[in-house]
């Protein structure tokens, strides 16, 4: 799928390769694209790849002696059989597949998620063992709540109960402090 420049519209085969500009359908912007003939070719599985015979042909990006079968999804970089990774019907080069798992860009490869809810419980719970730690911990319990409560919880998927529990007991606390304090005050 090749789209216009300007607009971002889907574009038809004959709009490409022309002799002259053209113009966009949809925004009027005139542009001429050159594409090689691998990109309207359906896809061809083989095990090695087929060697580039015709010079008018498109090479693989990893592999200049290897036909190109295909175009990454993510980057336009022209693909060998050995080269393309079909993932949930996108084409994938390996360098995208790379920075797509280190940036947690592919949801599909996420091994490990913060678990929020466990942090705010456990802010919540353990300075309870000295209560007066409980004066910072239970705001920041009530913070990490909120703050993360729509946050992915975990690849297994959990309820909000942690959160709700979190808030509660950081409710408590506070509301220790406040009588704590009134009586002395008093």
């Amino acid at each position: 799928m090749l789209i216009c420049p300007k607009c971002q519209a889907t574009l038809a085969k004959e709009y490409f390769n022309t002799e002259k500009p053209v113009h966009c359908p949809v925004c009027r912007v005139d542009f001429r694209t050159d594409v090689y003939p691998a990109m309207f070719r359906p896809l061809e599985r083989s095990g090695t790849g087929d060697v580039l015979t015709a010079d008018r042909q498109a090479s693989c990006f990893f592999h200049q002696h290897k036909k190109a079968v295909i175009a990454c999804n993510s980057c336009g970089r022209f693909l060998c059989a050995l080269c393309d990774l079909e993932i949930n019907g996108r084409h994938i080069c390996p360098l995208c597949l790379q920075s797509g798992r280190s940036k947690r860009k592919l949801k599909n490869f996420e091994n490990n998620r913060v678990c929020y809810d466990s942090i705010a419980l456990y802010v919540a719970v353990l300075p309870i063992l000295v209560f007066w730690l409980t004066v910072l911990s239970a705001p920041i319990a009530i913070f990490i709540s909120i703050r993360h409560w729509k946050s992915p919880s975990s690849i297994i998927p959990r309820t909000k109960v942690r959160f709700v529990v979190a808030i509660c007991i950081a409710a408590l606390q506070i509301s220790g402090w406040i009588l704590v304090i009134g009586s002395t005050i008093a």
